[in-house]
C-alpha cells in the first residue's frame, strides 16, 4: 500500500459523457473509488487538466497570445478543482481545491506547508493551475507536484489499459506493456501517454508513472495497494 500518491485526471476525463464542462455522476464514481483507499491509509493528491473548458495551445493565435492563452487554461483547471472539490465533500471524501494561481475568492492558495497539513489530516488535496506559468503543462505540473509533496508514484489515468506496442486502435493484436524504462519512454515518439517533460523529469528523480485506465471499477484501489495495474514506467 502506498502511503501518498499522486492522480492526474485530465479535463476530458473529467467530462465524461460530455463534449465539455463536468460529469458530475462521473466525479461522484470517483469520489466513490477514491474512499477506500482514503480510509485505509493512503494520502491522495489529484492534479486537474482544464481540457474540457480550454487548452492554452489551440487557444493560441488570432489575437490571443499564447501566455493569455496558457492563462486561461489555468483558469479552466481551477473549475475543475473547485467542482470535483464539493462532488467529494458531498460524497463524503474529505477534499480541499488549492490553486496555484491565486484566486483568493474561489480557492484557497496552494502551498507546500498548506497542503502537506491538508494530507496528514486525510483530505484529498485538488491541484489547480498547473505551476503556474505559460509553455508547461499539467502533466509536467503533476510530476513537479509530486516530487515537491514527497509522494511514492504519479498515477496517469489515461483512456487505455497502459502503453501498448503499436497502436491498439489501428492494430488488433497489439499488446500491453506492462514495465518499461524511463529511457525508452523518453525516446520512443511512439509513446505519446504523458509529455516528454514530465516523462524527463520523472526519469531524473526516479519517480514511477503507472499509466492506467482509471475509469476501471476498482483500479485506482489496485494501484494504490501496489498492484499490477496497466503500464509502469520507471
Amino acid at each position: 500500500m502506498y502511503k501518498r500518491v499522486l492522480l492526474k485526471l485530465s479535463g476530458e476525463q473529467l467530462a465524461g459523457k460530455y463534449d465539455s464542462g463536468v460529469d458530475t455522476e462521473l466525479m461522484a464514481w470517483l469520489a466513490d473509488q477514491i474512499k477506500p483507499v482514503v480510509r485505509a491509509g493512503t494520502e491522495v493528491v489529484i492534479m486537474v487538466g482544464g481540457g474540457n473548458y480550454a487548452r492554452g495551445a489551440q487557444l493560441a493565435g488570432h489575437g490571443i497570445g499564447r501566455v493569455t492563452a496558457d492563462n486561461i487554461g489555468m483558469l479552466a483547471t481551477i473549475m475543475n478543482a473547485v467542482a470535483l472539490s464539493d462532488v467529494f465533500n458531498a460524497h463524503d471524501v474529505t477534499a480541499r481545491a488549492l490553486t496555484i494561481v491565486r484566486a483568493p475568492q474561489i480557492a484557497d492558495y496552494f502551498t507546500h506547508r498548506r497542503a502537506l497539513g491538508d494530507l496528514t489530516k486525510g483530505h484529498v488535496v485538488i491541484a489547480a493551475g498547473g505551476t503556474g506559468r505559460p509553455y508547461v503543462t499539467t502533466d509536467t505540473a503533476a510530476l513537479s507536484f509530486a516530487l515537491e509533496l514527497e509522494c511514492e508514484v504519479v498515477f496517469k489515468a489515461t483512456k487505455v489499459d497502459g502503453v501498448y506496442d503499436k497502436d491498439p486502435a489501428k492494430f488488433p493484436d497489439a499488446q500491453l506493456v506492462p514495465e518499461i524504462s524511463f529511457e525508452h519512454a523518453v525516446s520512443d515518439n511512439a509513446i505519446r501517454v504523458m509529455d516528454k517533460a514530465a516523462l524527463g523529469l520523472a526519469a531524473e528523480y526516479k519517480l514511477p508513472v503507472m499509466v492506467f485506465n482509471a475509469m476501471q471499477d476498482g483500479a485506482i484501489a489496485k494501484a494504490c495497494r501496489g498492484e499490477a495495474v496497466g503500464t509502469k514506467i520507471g
